[in-house]
């Protein structure tokens, strides 16, 4: 008897164009982990002005959907709302991981200071206590600076880190990213 895949909740980053390019990294993810994963890139609102509580909403429909012990990962801006959408609404789903690549960390310059773009100061107490948090991050990154990677690491000391190449899209392979989901979800596939 063969078990139910694992959902892989992929959640595309913000701006023109980001859906499309982000379907291109949520298929190679499906690709690098193969059999026994379901990978899914629910539609995020893609009007800049809709404001954080249409994507917050979309986020945590997505994840109410998920069976099992789910996966998230988040990219770019979708990684923060992601963080920011876990961090201020409980869920009944179980959570195996949370992968975040390439996201902005609020207020860290001032490319990434407005109003609006912010998360709790107590973050790592307000994110799910048992789910494994993995930041990406490229030093080449022309979008989101690497720096950032090491603030969330600071504002979630439990979380680890992984430096990667290929820009912000890293090179569209998210291979380390599947071989990190198989070894979150080892015991469940």
């Amino acid at each position: 008897m063969s078990s139910a895949p694992v959902d892989v909740i992929f959640f595309h980053g913000a701006g023109a164009g980001a859906r499309e390019a982000d379907e291109k990294l949520a298929e190679n993810l499906a690709r690098h982990l193969g059999d026994g994963f379901s990978v899914t890139l629910p539609y995020l609102p893609e009007d800049e002005d809709s404001g954080d509580d249409l994507w917050l909403e979309a986020i945590g429909a997505a994840i109410s959907r998920a069976s099992r012990p789910a996966v998230l990962v988040g990219h770019s801006a979708g990684g923060y709302m992601l963080l920011k959408q876990l961090a201020l609404r409980r869920h009944t789903t179980e959570i195996a991981g949370i992968c975040i690549i390439a996201a902005p960390f609020p207020g860290s310059d001032q490319d990434w200071t407005f109003d609006g773009f912010e998360l709790p100061t107590d973050l790592d107490e307000r994110l799910p206590p048992d789910a494994p948090i993995i930041f990406y991050a490229s030093e080449d990154d022309e979008i989101v600076p690497f720096a950032h990677r090491d603030l969330f690491a600071a504002a979630i000391p439990r979380a680890e880190v992984r430096t990667t190449a290929g820009g912000h899209q890293l090179g569209d392979d998210l291979r380390a990213v599947a071989d990190d989901i198989r070894g979150l979800t080892a015991t469940t596939v």
